[in-house]
């Protein structure tokens, strides 16, 4: 009887774990779902051996019921994975430039953007745009409202910018306590002090654990998956040598090719 019991205990705790893992089986298809799909274009599919977009989202623990902001969405390549993901049941804030600004390219990349959102209104039309311009206009969400914000490779922008600071202030207003920061950065030579303004586009892991840390963040952990021990980070064009940039044209071009796109770190952090 005894035997009986502890296997139909078994049994059951077994079922609940099944049940409790099923939602998180069914996010991990339509993230697959939505990686595979044919809105993305083949050059965005492409890099996804280098931007692990799914392993980078899974660490940083996302569900289709929060709400995400992403730091200058850019062209939109994240966007196109995370607007249809959240679109349901969560909410996707794009934190772009300035479209007033008095520079001509951010008010370009600003109207491509928009006029991508929206081409397809399906995908994109509960997209929130908003605006991300240091000091003036540094409300990216409503305050204490967001569930996790994400930046992929911007970091250096900021420092470049001097606004680094006032950009990581921000995204700590933004988030609910317990909210999480994921962050995807150029990784610099830790035998190489840091350039104040990262002019070659890489940025020391621990110096943007301190940033993070300075706004108030608790740094959870880091993962590899962005990791490329190939790049030597001594560019004649910095990181901007490598794809997808190949800022030196066609000038060695099959050896940072066999590269491949730079050497990142994945930083996971939260607002206490």
């Amino acid at each position: 009887m005894t035997t009986r019991l502890v296997r139909a205990a078994t049994h059951f705790i077994a079922a609940l774990s099944f049940l409790a893992a099923a939602p998180a089986f069914a996010e991990d298809a339509a993230l697959k779902n939505i990686l595979a799909g044919e809105h993305r274009p083949e050059a965005n599919k492409a890099r996804d051996q280098y931007r692990h977009p799914f392993e980078t989202l899974e660490f940083f623990g996302i569900r289709d019921d929060m709400t995400v902001v992403e730091i200058f969405p850019g062209g939109g390549w994240y966007t196109e994975i995370l607007a249809p993901y959240l679109k349901e049941k969560g909410a996707y804030y794009a934190a772009g430039l300035d479209p007033d600004s008095s520079q001509n390219f951010a008010r370009r990349a600003v109207k491509a953007f928009k006029d991508k959102m929206d081409a397809d209104p399906e995908r994109y039309g509960k997209v929130n745009i908003t605006v991300l311009a240091p000091p003036g206009k540094t409300e990216i969400a409503p305050p204490g409202s967001a569930d996790m914000v994400l930046t992929f490779r911007n970091i250096h922008n900021w420092m470049a910018a001097g606004t680094a600071e006032q950009v990581f202030a921000a995204m700590f207003a933004a988030l609910k306590p317990g909210g999480v920061l994921g962050v995807v950065e150029h990784r610099g030579n830790p035998q190489t002090a840091q350039d104040p303004k990262a002019k070659s586009g890489y940025v020391n892991q621990d110096y943007a654990i301190q940033l993070a840390e300075k706004a108030g963040f608790k740094f959870v952990g880091s993962s590899e998956v962005n990791a490329n021990p190939k790049d030597t980070k001594d560019h004649p064009k910095g990181v901007w040598t490598l794809p997808p940039t190949f800022a030196m044209k066609d000038v060695d071009r099959a050896k940072y090719l066999a590269i491949g796109e730079s050497d990142r770190f994945t930083l996971k952090f939260v607002k206490p």
